[in-house]
């Protein structure tokens, strides 16, 4: 039986009306001297951008979710509160588990450090003691593929190279929930065959990971459930394969589908 499926399982993720804003200058501030002089003068000109308006969402452990919406639909946001790398400007969010989070290219990783390095700090962040990260570095290595690379500075990496290290890293931790943002997208068809194989072990293994896709098919394939977002608000939530059929009919013809087999209302006016 999945964790999913298990009667009284609290959530692994449960967000209660969470909103972010961002503050966005409306002038150009040439230095920070001037910066802080403003800031403390309280003369800094700036807007209020909604990054995610009055969020609800639940995801049990052992759920696969995918997360769709266009460009700037407030994805990566949402991924960054579960994170933890950003606190919501209202609202709840809570993770129960230990949490590996791929949200971009080299997030976590120091230019100037080389892979094994970064290997050892990427596992500092996620709470592992040096000992037990040098104890992983052959496997992590063999799974990216980049032994001989493991000594030479990150800023010399391909970005795919740097894909490659940063899923290693981040599902060698046996996370209980895995965030994964577009990083496989610059990945060769073979690497990412061999991730979509780790993140099959981690379905059964009954672990929750939740993955952000333009790539319709991936999100069908990989996950149960998807969740739509568009301008900071919840869209759509239900199973994937209708969920991300509507999407699809919503960005080719720009209108709603008449039937609405999600669990969430469609928003009109997108």
């Amino acid at each position: 039986m999945r964790a999913a499926d298990a009667p009284g399982a609290p959530p692994a993720i449960d967000l209660t009306d969470v909103s972010l804003r961002y503050a966005v200058p409306t002038e150009v501030i040439n230095s920070f001297k001037e910066y802080a002089i403003r800031s403390i003068q309280g003369r800094i000109q700036a807007e209020q951008l909604v990054a995610l308006s009055g969020i609800n969402l639940t995801i049990l452990p052992g759920e696969t979710v995918g997360v769709i919406g266009p460009n700037g639909a407030g994805k990566s946001s949402l991924f960054r509160l579960i994170a933890r790398v950003r606190r919501p400007t209202s609202g709840r969010v809570v993770v129960r588990g230990r949490l590996a989070p791929l949200l971009e290219l080299g997030l976590g990783f120091h230019g100037e450090l080389t892979g094994r390095e970064n290997v050892v700090l990427h596992g500092a962040l996620m709470g592992f003691a040096r000992r037990e990260m040098e104890a992983r570095m052959a496997e992590i290595a063999a799974f990216a593929e980049l032994e001989p690379f493991l000594d030479a500075p990150i800023r010399t990496y391909s970005s795919g190279m740097s894909a490659r290290l940063a899923f290693a890293v981040a599902t060698d931790v046996d996370p209980d929930i895995l965030l994964i943002d577009e990083a496989l997208s610059v990945g060769d068809e073979r690497f990412r065959a061999k991730c979509n194989e780790r993140m099959e072990t981690f379905r059964k293994r009954g672990k929750t990971f939740l993955l952000v896709s333009h790539a319709l098919a991936d999100i069908v394939e990989t996950c149960e459930r998807a969740v739509w977002i568009a301008e900071g608000r919840l869209v759509a939530d239900g199973p994937a394969p209708e969920v991300t059929e509507a999407y699809h009919e919503w960005s080719q013809t720009g209108r709603l589908p008449d039937a609405r087999p999600v669990s969430v209302p469609l928003a009109v006016g997108l």
